[in-house]
Order: structure tokens, then C-alpha cells, then sequence
């Protein structure tokens, strides 16, 4: 059985954030062919689940960077979080930095998840991170912390480098940038490629190889366990330069291009 890997910002939805007839179709036969197919983001459920293609699919979804590991039937099969204190600890880091800082928790993304931002104004971002009360997230009943973002404006990517030498080595952490602008924060037990290696242990499954596909710093994970790693042609150079293979842009379907033409998986 081949276990197929796919990253959803930047890789299966085009600009649009959506996934095109072409995908839905090369998803489709694959499923049809027995292979494991797996949506592997960083998103929080709540926003996979809003794609109206995602809704008509019966798959795995692991969600911000392996934190959360949903079955096929939408059913929690494992959860990896921040505790308390290290959350507490990194977020002071964060504000002494001056970024902007999301938390995704069991309660939702706060004060909101990624990608409703993506729209935003400088103007509407500064308001929005300055003006959050995030004392009244500890205050949440039965609390857990999934994930943090740092997040910076495109003319200040400096300060992502800052960040991540802010925190290296000094909590038990998994740290990637599924952006340029941003410094993902998880649980060292949360990472796109130990998430495929769970889930396969759980299911009592064997993968043939594991083909995973992705655009951003934190589908470098899923690449390191993958037999076949491929990247968008939208990748930053870093990310096409750890893959084996180097498709079409999100734009171009470029997924749909590697599994037929690249790969040959399909006739």
C-alpha cells in the first residue's frame, strides 16, 4: 500500500484556496487504486473542514503539523500539546519580540487561525494582535494548546531568524515555517513526518512508500520520512532543494502533473 501525502495551503488548493476538478479527480482514482491518501496541514480542523472539496472526501486529516490526528470517520485517534508552562514561557519570548502571535487551542484559534488573515492590512493585523486580551486564554475551561504562531509583516523577515534562535534548545519543541513570515510552534511530538509514522503504527499498516507533497518550511518533516518527497513549483528554494522531485505550481495543478505525468501513477 502506498501512502500518499498532501499538504493543503500552497500545494492541493491553488490561489483561490480551493481544489480544482482536475485534483478531486486524480484524489479519486487514487483512492480507487487502494492507496492510503492522507491530508497532512497545518491548519485546525475547523478550517479543513470549510473546503467544500475536503467535505465530500472520506480520508485522514492531520492537522496543525501532526498535533491533532483525525481517522477517516472524523474520530480523534491522537493529540500532542503544549503545556501550561512552556506555552507561558514562549509566549513571553514572543511578546518581548514584538510579533504577532496566534494560539491554536481546543477552543479554537486565537485570536483567530491563519488563514483568515491571509487578506488582511498591515493596519488591520497590528489592531488585531494589540488589541486581543490573551490573559483570557488561560482562563479557558479545560485547556489545550496545540500550537503558536509567530508571525511577522513581509518587511520584517529578520526577525524570523530572531525568533528561531530566541527558542532553540531551550523547550521541548518542533519549530517550522509553513510561511516566510511565520515560526510555527509545536509539541516536539508534532511533526508532519512522525505523524505518518504514527498513524501507520496504529492502523497496523504497512506503506510500500510514502509520497508526500508540499510547499512550506513545515512539509520539510513529511519529506524526511517520505520515500518520494515533491515539491511545488511555488516551494521557496529551500523546500524544492530537500525534495526529490519538483512539480507544477499550485496554480498550474501541479499535484495533479506529478501523480500522472511525473509519477506515473495513473494512466
Amino acid at each position: 500500500m502506498k501512502c500518499i501525502s498532501i499538504d493543503l495551503d500552497g500545494t492541493l488548493l491553488n490561489s483561490g484556496h480551493e481544489i480544482t476538478e482536475e485534483s478531486v479527480k486524480v484524489l479519486n482514482e487514487l483512492a480507487a487504486q487502494g492507496h492510503c491518501l492522507i491530508l497532512n496541514t497545518g491548519r485546525a480542523y475547523a478550517d479543513v473542514i470549510k473546503l467544500a472539496a475536503v467535505q465530500k472526501m472520506n480520508m485522514p486529516i492531520f492537522c496543525i503539523n501532526g498535533s491533532v490526528l483525525y481517522s477517516a470517520d472524523k474520530e480523534v485517534l491522537f493529540e500532542a500539546t503544549l503545556s501550561i508552562d512552556v506555552y507561558k514561557d514562549i509566549f513571553s519570548i514572543l511578546k518581548e519580540m514584538n510579533v504577532g502571535i496566534l494560539v491554536y487551542t481546543n477552543h479554537g484559534g486565537l485570536p483567530s487561525t491563519l488563514p483568515p488573515l491571509h487578506e488582511k492590512s498591515r493596519q488591520e493585523l497590528d489592531r488585531l494582535f494589540n488589541e486581543f486580551n490573551y490573559d483570557k486564554i488561560l482562563e479557558l475551561k479545560d485547556l489545550k494548546i496545540y500550537k503558536l504562531i509567530a508571525l511577522v509583516h513581509p518587511d520584517q523577515l529578520d526577525k524570523i531568524d530572531d525568533v528561531k534562535r530566541a527558542l532553540a534548545g531551550k523547550f521541548p519543541i518542533s519549530v517550522a515555517s509553513s510561511h516566510p513570515n511565520n515560526v510555527e510552534i509545536t509539541s516536539n511530538e508534532a511533526h508532519k513526518g512522525k505523524a505518518l509514522l504514527r498513524y501507520q503504527d496504529m492502523m497496523g499498516l504497512t506503506f510500500d512508500e510514502i509520497i508526500a507533497f508540499g510547499d512550506g518550511g513545515n512539509d520539510i518533516a513529511q519529506f524526511e520520512v517520505a520515500t518520494t518527497a515533491v515539491a511545488m513549483g511555488n516551494a521557496p528554494m529551500q523546500v524544492q532543494q530537500a525534495a526529490d522531485i519538483v512539480t507544477k505550481t499550485n496554480d498550474e495543478d501541479g499535484f495533479a502533473h506529478a501523480v500522472r505525468q511525473l509519477l506515473g501513477m495513473l494512466d
